[in-house]
């Protein structure tokens, strides 16, 4: 579950969001998927989280950090024909009330979070899935081969060498 207490970070709403978004990772990944951020669809859209189960289940979150900030966009339901579960991720402070009783709702911060409403279970057609499914592997090993040069850089400044900087039993 989720920790509560004072705020440590910059009190906005982009630091908010940072931390929330980080606590629904963690919550979705012990529970064993596999977890991207800020993952572009087919419609323009941005998923703040997307989600992909072992068995090739897509779940998409929104994470909202204010009130204000649930008002002003319209732009969930773009989400839905992206994912077999949808959910509004908030902070502890947030009315739950906020968001849509049939969607899902994971109240969350830096530390992890906790499922408050599950979600309902849609079925992606398969050539849509494919194609999610291929997105999520692309932009996960485009982010992996920037980590990695990154690391090989910063080996090469500090004068270590090493073709594989990412101890290969941490992949």
């Amino acid at each position: 579950m989720a920790r509560t207490g004072r705020n440590n970070g910059d009190g906005t709403r982009a630091w908010l969001t940072r931390e929330t978004c980080a606590g629904v990772m963690r919550l979705l990944s012990a529970a064993g998927q596999a977890v991207l951020s800020e993952v572009p669809l087919a419609n323009g859209r941005r998923a703040d989280v997307m989600a992909v189960t072992a068995r090739g289940e897509i779940t998409i979150v929104e994470v909202k950090s204010s009130a204000e900030d649930f008002r002003a966009d319209g732009k969930w339901p773009d989400y839905l024909p992206f994912c077999d579960r949808f959910y509004f991720a908030v902070p502890a402070h947030l009315p739950h009330d906020l968001t849509p009783v049939d969607e899902g709702l994971i109240v969350a911060d830096r530390w992890g979070g906790e499922i408050i409403r599950k979600a309902v279970r849609r079925t992606l057609p398969a050539a849509r899935r494919k194609a999610l499914l291929i997105q999520f592997a692309h932009v996960s090993a485009t982010r992996l081969q920037r980590l990695q040069d990154s690391l090989i850089t910063q080996n090469r400044e500090n004068g270590k060498t090493g073709a594989f900087p990412i101890p290969r039993e941490e992949i």
